[in-house]
């Protein structure tokens, strides 16, 4: 079993005792990403939109550290403090993903670090 740890200064640098994602073989496991600018590592600026399109550039910078794209998400689990906003990630995950559309679930949560909206994470097939 090949394991390799995935970091870039494209996506919020890891604060705490996680990578931003672990290759094993064929399959990436993406640590979740809130709406961190990656070179201010603070939250975005703008409403949920901007928080939601913010997190889907910090996966997306990962998935291609990883040397795949979002395109090679199987699985996303999104995490809302406000589930009314899901439609509105239906709206934004439309422009950044094609079909077939990966599994994925929507969870509503009390709160999120540092005040985010909106965190995501995700397993990716290369």
């Amino acid at each position: 079993m090949g394991k390799e740890i995935i970091a870039t200064d494209k996506a919020p640098q890891a604060i705490g005792t996680y990578s931003q994602a672990v290759k094993v073989d064929n399959t990436v496991y993406l640590s979740g990403q809130i709406p961190l600018d990656p070179k201010t590592m603070e939250l975005v600026d703008g409403d949920i939109s901007m928080q939601i399109k913010q997190v889907f550039e910090n996966l997306s910078a990962v998935c291609t550290a990883s040397g795949g794209s979002l395109q090679n998400i199987v699985k996303l689990n999104i995490f809302l403090t406000d589930l009314s906003h899901f439609p509105t990630v239906n709206e934004i995950m439309a422009q950044y993903f094609d079909q077939p559309y990966p599994a994925r679930a929507a969870i509503g949560v009390a709160a999120l670090p540092k005040g985010a909206e909106v965190e995501m994470d995700g397993v990716m097939v290369i």
